[in-house]
């Protein structure tokens, strides 16, 4: 049996965690693999959460600009650098597409 590592609740939406309870393997592995890359270099946790997060917006992913939302915030990161990241993508990935990511940050800071 495995010990699950995954980050604390802090508003994770219920499929998740359902997901989570029926597949904890799966889950664990993940949540060890996004640990291994972490430490294997010199950037600071809230600093990969925030590379993540933009990734995250780019990929127009809601459920992990969520999730690098709560974990950047977790690792101690404010909310200006959070939107701050989001807005640096703006020539990037378009003002449409950061305007959208954004409304999901506020969604979870609101929390």
């Amino acid at each position: 049996m495995s010990t699950q590592v995954s980050e604390p609740d802090n508003g994770k939406p219920s499929f998740y965690k359902k997901a989570n309870k029926k597949y904890p393997e799966i889950f664990n592995a993940v949540e060890q693999l996004g640990t291994t890359l972490r430490k294997a270099g010199p950037i600071d946790e809230k600093t990969a959460h925030l590379i993540q997060l933009a990734a995250a917006a780019a990929s127009k992913s809601e459920g992990a600009v969520s999730s690098h939302t709560r974990r950047a915030l977790q690792a101690g990161a404010s909310p200006e650098e959070i939107r701050h990241t989001l807005l640096l993508l703006v020539s990037t990935i378009g003002f449409p597409q950061v305007m959208a990511a954004l409304s999901w940050v506020e969604e979870i800071m609101e929390k």
